[in-house]
């Protein structure tokens, strides 16, 4: 696990740490993660620009290794709150990109018929609850989730994905608060990204470091260079191990950085000038596992490039079947709202089976 890297010290690309506990083949299905997660945000633009998407996009670009190597740590059973640049840790815990797709192409058949998009949905038996603009409120959801799960005596840790701005909010300070108390297995991840929308982490708290909150809360704090996707891995395995063994809560501070804006309309004319690039040249997370890959004698070029184009192809073959669904019936809108029933029966059913 490293701490954050002060990358103004050196312009030389950085590598991943080289001490992991995960096997070749764990390595390698990570890598199709993170190639994934990247592809994934490459093609919503290119659907943005293209006016096919509802909504905004909101991509992860140069933080993709905090989401995936987090998420590759927890179990089946355990559930994720994750945030709009999470995605990586969506498709770690079983959700399909057409499932996706769909949201954002306002299908028939996505979870919230077209009444929402990106991954604003739940999948409760694959341990996922979707975000909601509201980013604070997730974490008192996740203590919700344990103390459910305490109570039915079921085996389970929740990790919480939070950005800067979150920890300025009341319901991160009183979820974070509660968990610590009832040592609940919450894991609070903390991506410091750099900004909390336009806002510098400086003006978002005069803490050194996020994780000095971990103290406050009595708390066991730990800190990862969020674009080592190996020490994510790492860092959230031990935490996964102390949460579920009954010590309590743990917070994470992953440093990282996001290259692209809030969403494809921000024109990042807040960063200073050569900050994303800098961070591109020397700090980009997929670049760093692809030396360390190399290095360690896991996978060749070549054998990485093939990886990529069945990554590729599964995209596409994945856009393909969101896209061939049917838009949703106007009625449909009305439906979970008001109350349904002086609905015909027979056109109800006709609606649900499409």
């Amino acid at each position: 696990m490293t701490a954050k890297t002060n990358l103004k010290k050196s312009t030389e690309p950085l590598s991943c740490t080289s001490k992991t506990s995960l096997t070749k083949e764990q390595l390698l299905q990570m890598y199709h993660f993170v190639k994934l997660t990247r592809m994934f945000d490459e093609m919503t633009v290119k659907l943005k620009r293209q006016a096919k998407l509802t909504g905004g996009v909101f991509t992860s670009l140069g933080q993709e290794a905090t989401a995936v190597g987090t998420a590759f740590a927890l179990e089946n059973q355990d559930f994720i709150a994750p945030l709009i640049r999470d995605i990586g840790a969506v498709f770690v815990k079983g959700i399909l990109p057409r499932t996706i797709f769909a949201q954002y192409l306002g299908r028939a058949n996505a979870p919230s018929r077209a009444a929402d998009v990106q991954f604003h949905f739940a999948d409760l038996e694959k341990g996922f609850v979707g975000p909601i603009s509201h980013l604070g409120d997730m974490i008192p959801v996740m203590t919700g989730i344990l103390i459910a799960a305490r109570m039915k005596r079921e085996n389970r840790v929740a990790a919480a994905y939070v950005g800067d701005g979150t920890t300025s909010t009341g319901t991160f300070h009183e979820g974070v608060n509660f968990a610590a108390v009832q040592k609940l297995p919450l894991i609070t991840i903390i991506e410091n990204n750099g900004y909390a929308y336009s806002t510098p982490t400086r003006l978002q708290t005069a803490a050194a470091n996020f994780i000095d909150k971990a103290v406050g809360y009595g708390i066991k704090g730990l800190s990862v260079d969020g674009n080592d996707i190996v020490a994510c891995y790492e860092v959230m395995k031990e935490a996964v191990e102390y949460a579920r063994g009954g010590n309590g809560s743990v917070l994470i501070e992953a440093h990282t950085y996001r290259r692209k804006g809030h969403a494809e309309h921000d024109n990042q004319s807040y960063v200073p000038e050569g900050e994303i690039e800098f961070w591109a040249k020397n700090n980009d997370p997929i670049d760093r596992y692809e030396r360390f890959l190399s290095k360690e004698k896991i996978a060749d070029p070549e054998e990485l490039k093939e990886i990529v184009s069945k990554v590729e192809k599964y995209l596409s073959d994945e856009l393909a079947i969101a896209e061939e669904a049917p838009f949703p019936e106007g009625i449909t809108a009305a439906y979970n709202v008001f109350d349904n029933s002086i609905v015909a029966p027979a056109l109800k059913k006709k609606v649900l089976e499409k």
